[in-house]
């Protein structure tokens, strides 16, 4: 147990070696590689254009994120960086809404899609001053690569949890399958555990995505949930209240989890399961007000 990119994590394994320095290096290498947070990270380099090398991990993402942006129509999609910072969902302070014209000029910088990395590893942006914003994909990501540690070392039994993303393999301590809980979303339920979660042997994560979790208040009280369309340069208007992925690879349950909430509909939402042929719950808010299920494929 501990913390790392500003959360915190609970790893549970059996086996005969101490991995724990091997997967504290990874968290230190996705910080290195992923944080908006750390100035010197490759992303951050890359988004202040005094770097074009994207890293192995760089490019992972980049590649899932291009792969999740095609399957939801493009309302998934990382360069939304500066909009989230206008929004105040970064490292700036929020204050007020951005302006039109403020939305416009940075929209003219998004799109993952006309970004790509040529054949000697060097990104080629859309326009210079389009910015990478992986945190919706980056924690499943330093997850996978936690799991592909252990599975490298020989390890079948193991549970990995940062900040509410889980992957697990094989049985629990007590030889048993998971148990991941699913929480509410707030407003939604009464009670804070929505669901118990069956997880093993095989290797499987989930991942949740909510705008209840994470918002910003202006001054005339108006509430902006975190995931902002790539489309609109506005945050998501939507009636889905969260949404939980199933997958093997933590990073595509998450990124898809995102790309749920941001589609604007339980319906939409659904499709991009669909599309994506991935167990997902999601959980919109009905006319009256209460929550309902609507459940893809085995989950």
């Amino acid at each position: 147990m501990g913390e790392t990119w500003g959360t915190s994590y609970h790893i549970v394994y059996k086996g005969s070696e101490n991995l724990a320095d091997s997967a504290r290096a990874i968290m230190a290498m996705i910080d290195n590689e992923l944080s908006l947070f750390n100035s010197e990270s490759t992303v951050s380099r890359i988004n202040d254009c005094r770097s074009d090398i994207a890293g192995e991990a760089f490019a992972d993402v980049l590649d899932i994120s291009c792969h999740v942006c095609s399957i939801s129509g493009g309302v998934y999609d990382p360069t939304v960086g500066p909009l989230c910072e206008l929004w105040g969902f970064g490292k700036s302070d929020f204050r007020e809404a951005p302006s039109d014209s403020a939305i416009a000029a940075v929209l003219e910088s998004v799109g993952i899609r006309e970004c790509r990395i040529d054949s000697v590893g060097r990104i080629i942006k859309k326009t210079s001053g389009t910015r990478f914003d992986f945190s919706s994909v980056a924690k499943g990501y330093g997850i996978d690569c936690i799991g592909r540690m252990f599975d490298r070392n020989g390890v079948q039994d193991y549970m990995i949890e940062i900040g509410g993303e889980v992957l697990v393999s094989g049985v629990n301590p007590k030889g048993l399958p998971w148990h991941i809980q699913i929480d509410s979303p707030s407003g939604g339920l009464s009670h804070e555990a929505f669901e118990v979660r069956e997880l093993g042997p095989e290797k499987m994560s989930l991942a949740t995505s909510g705008n209840y979790r994470n918002y910003r208040t202006d001054s005339t009280g108006t509430v902006f949930g975190h995931i902002i369309s790539p489309i609109s340069g506005i945050p998501a208007v939507t009636s889905v209240l969260s949404v939980t992925v199933e997958a093997e690879q933590c990073a595509l349950a998450d990124a898809l989890a995102t790309a749920c909430i941001a589609s604007g509909s339980a319906e939409s939402a659904m499709e991009i399961l669909r599309k994506a042929g991935i167990n997902g719950l999601v959980i919109s808010a009905g006319a009256d007000g209460e929550p309902v299920e609507h459940r893809c494929g085995n989950f």
